[in-house]
């Protein structure tokens, strides 16, 4: 009986080694076949994982007692590979995987959601992709659950809720989706959650009032919307709530001011209104509190001085009226305090001077008055002090010498006078200093000269004075410097040409006298020179042809004398040259025209003399041309007719001879022309800009005729013989005779069409070319069967896009040429759609020839197929530029400006160049197409219409919802504005990257609109700021006049022509 009990024994024992043997030996076949499908360099770094030893072994892994695999830990080991590859079910004792920081792509294996045992799981920090399968609720043991920055989508399931023993859940940073589930309410142990950074929507489910456990809830960075529910009051563990960068709307709930154990309430960047509670001052252990970028309105409340632990006061972009409360001393552990851009009133209080803990301190935009107060000194920790535009006076106080660590002090806008504290730059530190818009007078400080940590200065527009050669010293840091508008006198220094890092240098409108100092052209980074109206003389350096960065060189309004040197055409990112009013002598050189980026020359009121150089013809983005009040002789250069963006030419009191070339009639940008006081003769060009001319802008010349009153009526031209002029005359006839009749022809015959039986064209065979209209193209005939060849009979394949009025196709046709290929949808009854907005769409673009509308090429209609033809613009439209990211990144500011700049073109030519008028009724970022050099053409014209004049012009709704102007709503009455209201919404998205959305019905007016509200607050933070000054002046220009674009009422928008003037000048 022994022995039998002893066999029994030994064949129980050998069994379990047998069992666990084999469970060894599927562990570590898993591991090494996910091993293998690694790449080699993570493969070397699981050296050890090798049939040489046990698994145990192996780094990265940890056993449980009997031996099998329970721990993987391979943080930050670089392993790039699946995990779907790996083979979870023969893994069944894992209780902790930790892969965070590697580069692991794809999705989960379903086989994982097995590890029933799982109680920690951390795949943080790769590039894990597709949607979280509801199979995640199987992993009931879970307690760990962190997915944070990887690439997952779709929305989190609501089997979430099933895993009841949670304790952390972070999905942050990843292209989450969809609302948050209800069933997160279940997860009743949960001390941290986090959504943070995703795009997920709705609102935020009131079951989260169940986490009472909640420590940290985090859920910053996504597009949830409705109010703050007020069961987050409930979750009284809470210390951390990060609700910003959403679309919260309502109050702030009071329910809020519960929360005891509360340090960072974070609800900046949403939509929140009403008041801020007075019961905040409840939350005692508050250590952080931001509420800036909101809607919030009413006063400070006097409760905050309670709040005694706050170290952090973001409160700024708000609404808030009312006075800072005194009690706002209380918070001596402050050290940082941001309450700009709100309508803050009365003076600043006595007691700020106790907040001696605070080194940032913005008070900038508001509508404080008074004095600084003197305890303004006691804030010696300072390190950032901006107080620009909040309507300051009186003097400095003396007391800010103390304030020796700043960094940066900005008092710009204001209207403080005295002199500078002395020792400002005492302590080495400042970095940036702008007191500019002020009456500030006197010398510069001492301490200033020597401040070598210097790298902003903007002095100007103040009364300044002193010897600018003994003012100031030496910068190496110096980046930007403005000291415009003020009472500087003396030479310039030799030493502005040693600052490698200058990129602005402004000394306009002073008394500086001198010649211009050759060693200027080593500031090899310089992108603006502006010395304009100032006593300099001597000629212009030829080593400015060095500063090929620069992008504006303003010398005009001095004594300069000399040619202009030849090398200036070496500077080939030049926008704007002016060097009017000098006494520069000799030819305009022909290098200038090398400068082809220029949008502004002017070299007026100089001693000029020769022929205009024809080279001027190659500066395409040429806008602005000012010669005037030269010795110009010669004729004008054909080649300036060809300019495409030419808008106002001023060439008057010169001495120019001959005819006005005819090329100026393609000029259609032209608005504006001077020629008076030369010795033209000759008809005007058929341009608007000459035949709408004044006579003051046509007088004193030899010989111009032409319908102006004050000129001469032009004779016929005698020398053409009678059946000469008669085959001329049929020669202009015909096309225009022949465009007509084929118009119409189309019009009557879809009219024809559409009155058929549409039941007989459900299956209409395939008809001969012949028996349908033809095609007209600048390039040849365009063959109905070559479009339904590339096109494989409208194949969805060759579709690009999908819009209100039909399908786009992309062609191909046999000679290589790719055109864009509109197809009507087929409407209820087998019809082709509205054959008004077909109709409306050819009759506007034969009408229309412009650079920055699309280029129709022909048009078809039949039972069978309605079409039109058009050019192939290959970089997609604006909205699909926009919102992706990667195309995003790539759009530059100078790019996105001349999109803008395109647009307004287009509809100025379409609202003051054609007659009648042209409204397009559509203008959307989805209707505005890019070609390959990013320049904007505007398409779909289905709701277009032409302006009557003389009759009331009413429409049923047309365009697209967010851009469409308001009065469409309610009055269905159209005019040109309404064009200008969509522009505005598109500049705007131009400028932000996204849609406007609810920003416009919250511009009152555009003086609310600031240059520092535009740059901090509106600009697409996919792109880095604009770095050149000139861009940035753009950026700011073009969101005022989208603002006024986008008024309410119509009557105070702009027109398109003043728009695309002020964006050209």
């Amino acid at each position: 009986m022994k022995s039998l009990f002893l066999a029994f024994l030994c064949m129980t024992l050998s069994h379990a080694a047998a069992k666990n043997l084999s469970e060894g030996e599927n562990e570590a076949s898993a591991l090494l076949s996910w091993k293998a499908s690694l790449d080699s360099k993570s493969q070397s770094v699981l050296s050890s994982w090798s049939t040489a030893s046990r698994p145990c072994m192996w780094a990265g892994l940890g056993c449980n007692k009997h031996g099998r695999i329970a721990r993987v830990n391979l943080t930050g080991y670089g392993i790039e590979g699946k995990l779907y590859d790996l083979n979870f079910s023969l893994l069944p004792h894992l209780l902790s995987i930790d892969l965070q920081n590697n580069s692991l792509i794809g999705n989960l294996p379903i086989n994982f959601f097995g590890l029933s045992r799982l109680t920690y799981l951390n795949l943080s920090v790769n590039r894990l992709s597709g949607e979280l399968q509801p199979e995640v609720g199987l992993l009931t043991s879970l307690r760990f659950f962190h997915m944070a920055a990887n690439n997952l989508s779709g929305s989190v399931p609501q089997e979430i809720g099933s895993l009841t023993h949670l304790i952390e859940l972070d999905l942050s940073s990843n292209g989450l989706t969809g609302p948050i589930p209800n069933s997160i309410g279940n997860l009743r142990e949960l001390t941290f959650i986090s959504f943070a950074k995703n795009n997920i929507t709705g609102c935020i489910p009131s079951s989260i009032g169940n986490l009472t456990k909640l420590n940290r809830l985090y859920l910053y960075g996504n597009q949830l919307s409705c109010h703050v529910p007020n069961e987050i009051g409930m979750l009284e563990s809470l210390s951390e709530l990060f609700l910003s960068k959403n679309n919260l709307t309502g109050p702030i709930p009071s329910s809020l001011t519960s929360l005891a154990n509360l340090n960072f309430l974070y609800l900046c960047e949403n939509e929140l209104s009403g008041c801020i509670p007075s019961a905040i001052g409840n939350l005692t252990k508050l250590s952080e509190l931001c509420l800036y970028k909101n809607q919030l309105s009413c006063s400070i409340p006097d409760s905050i001085g309670n709040l005694r632990g706050l170290s952090i006061l973001y409160l700024s972009e708000n609404h808030l009226s009312g006075s800072i409360p005194s009690s706002i001393g209380n918070l001596t552990e402050l050290t940082e305090m941001s309450l700009f851009k709100n309508q803050i009133s009365g003076p600043l209080p006595v007691s700020i001077g106790n907040l001696r803990n605070l080194t940032i301190l913005r008070l900038s935009e508001n509508m404080l008055s008074g004095c600084l107060p003197s305890t303004i000194g006691n804030l010696t920790g300072l390190n950032k002090l901006l107080l620009n535009e909040i309507n300051l006076s009186c003097l400095i106080p003396p007391e800010m010498v103390h304030l020796n660590h700043l960094e940066s002090l900005s008092l710009s806008g204001n209207n403080l006078t005295g002199h500078l504290p002395d020792n400002l730059c005492l302590g080495g530190l400042l970095k940036n200093l702008t007191v500019n818009d002020n009456r500030i007078t006197g010398h510069v400080p001492k301490s200033l000269r020597n401040c070598t940590s210097l790298q902003r200065l903007r002095l100007d527009r103040n009364r300044f004075t002193g010897n600018i050669s003994e003012e100031f010293g030496f910068y190496p840091n110096l980046r930007y410097i403005d000291l415009s508008y003020n009472n500087f006198y003396g030479e310039l220094s030799s030493n502005w040409g040693a600052y490698r890092n200058l990129t602005t240098l402004k000394m306009s409108n002073n008394v500086i006298s001198g010649e211009i100092p050759p060693e200027l052209g080593g500031a090899s980074q310089l992108y603006r020179l502006d010395l304009s109206s100032n006593l300099l003389t001597g000629s212009i350096p030829r080593s400015l042809g060095n500063l090929t960065f620069l992008l504006e060189l303003q010398l005009n309004d001095n004594r300069l004398s000399g040619s202009v040197p030849s090398e200036i055409g070496k500077l080939k990112e030049l926008s704007s040259l002016d060097l009017a009013a000098n006494n520069l002598t000799g030819q305009i050189p022909g290098q200038v025209g090398e400068c082809t980026k220029i949008f502004n020359l002017n070299l007026s009121s100089n001693l000029f003399t020769g022929y205009i150089p024809s080279q001027l013809g190659d500066m395409q983005d040429l806008q602005t041309l000012d010669l005037s009040n030269n010795m110009l002789n010669g004729e004008i250069p054909y080649q300036l007719g060809e300019l495409k963006s030419l808008g106002i030419m001023i060439l008057s009191h010169n001495r120019l001879s001959g005819s006005i070339p005819s090329s100026f009639e393609q000029c259609l940008s032209l608005i504006s022309v001077d020629i008076s006081y030369n010795q033209l003769d000759g008809p005007l060009p058929d341009n608007r800009a000459f035949q709408k001319a004044s006579f003051d802008a046509l007088r004193n010349n030899k010989g111009l005729c032409g319908n102006i009153t004050g000129l001469r009526i032009c004779k016929p031209i005698q020398s053409i013989k009678p059946n000469q002029r008669s085959r001329k005359f049929f020669a202009v006839l015909i096309p225009v005779l022949l465009g007509s009749i084929l118009l119409s022809v189309f019009i009557i015959s879809l009219v024809l069409f559409s009155r058929e039986d549409r039941s007989s064209s459900k299956d209409v065979p395939r008809e001969p070319a012949e028996k349908l209209f033809d095609l007209w193209s600048f390039d040849g005939k365009l063959a109905y069967e070559n479009i339904i060849e590339a096109t494989e009979d409208f194949n969805p394949r060759y579709r690009v896009g999908v819009g209100g009025q039909g399908s786009v196709f992309r062609a191909e046709l046999p000679d290589g040429q790719i055109v864009a290929v509109k197809k009507l949808h087929v409407s209820d009854d087998g019809g082709s759609g509205d054959p008004r907005s077909y109709t409306n769409e050819i009759r506007a673009l034969t009408e229309t020839r412009h650079r920055n509308i699309v280029k129709l090429l022909g048009f078809c209609s039949h039972p069978r197929h309605t079409f039109l033809v058009y050019e192939f613009l290959e970089g997609g439209n604006l909205y699909e530029k926009l919102n992706s990211d990667e195309q995003a990144q790539e759009f530059q500011w100078r790019e996105r400006i001349n999109v803008v700049k395109g647009v307004a073109n287009a509809l100025s030519y379409m609202h003051h160049d054609c007659s009648p008028p042209i409204l397009h009724l559509d203008i959307s970022s989805k209707n505005v197409l890019l070609d390959s050099e990013n320049e904007a053409h505007i398409s779909d014209f289905g709701t277009a219409k032409l302006l009557s004049l003389n009759s009331s012009n009413w429409t049923s709704f047309a365009g697209t919802y967010g851009y469409a102007a308001p009065e469409l709503a309610y009055t269905m009455k159209v005019s040109e504005k309404c064009d200008v209201y969509s522009f505005g919404v598109v500049a705007l998205e131009v400028i932000m990257g996204r849609h406007p959305g609810d920003l416009i019905s919250s511009i009152s007016s555009s003086e609310s609109i600031s240059h520092s509200t535009l740059l901090q607050d509106m600009m697409d933070t996919r792109l880095p700021p604009a770095r050149k000054q000139v861009e940035e002046e753009l950026l700011v220009l073009t969101a005022k006049l989208a603002f006024d674009c986008v008024q309410a009422n119509p009557q105070l928008r702009p027109t398109m022509q003043q728009v695309a003037y002020q964006l050209s000048n």
